[in-house]
């Protein structure tokens, strides 16, 4: 089973990576001029590509792996629904990225880099917590 923990840590790397590269993403998306032919700004294309290609498939690889590891080997501890319920977090953040995608494909730049630093922000928030509670694996009761 090393081999799927390992696949486990590589898709979380990717996945919290790429939600940490997107709010980079989204503000350069909005800081470029509309071209006036098209609604979507010049970054639009590779903001969708990013998401879909890498981002999104990092996080259901990361996923479902945790999933199938959880389900085989791990015990039901504190520390763990704890991060599960960070893990959901994340998840959200991830749709509010993909939200904020589609916002920069029809052109709607206004707060779009400020909600993007918010996500971001949050993200690492949330990726704080996640590696706390797994690299100290608390022994509470």
């Amino acid at each position: 089973m090393p081999w799927l923990k390992l696949l486990h840590i590589g898709a979380v790397i990717v996945w919290c990576g790429a939600l940490l590269y997107l709010p980079a993403l989204l503000a350069a998306a909005a800081r470029a001029p509309a071209t006036g032919k098209a609604p979507a700004g010049p970054g639009a294309p590779l903001l969708r590509a990013f998401y879909t290609s890498v981002a999104t498939p990092a996080a259901l690889v990361a996923i479902t792996s945790g999933t199938w590891l959880f389900a085989t080997r791990g015990p039901l501890a504190p520390w763990l629904m704890m991060k599960l319920a960070l893990v959901s977090l994340l998840v959200l953040g991830h749709g509010a990225c993909g939200l904020l995608v589609l916002r920069s494909e029809r052109g709607e730049h206004r707060g779009l880099a400020l909600a993007g630093r918010v996500v971001g922000a949050s993200t690492l928030l949330w990726l704080a917590g996640i590696a706390g509670l797994v690299l100290g694996k608390p022994g509470w009761p």
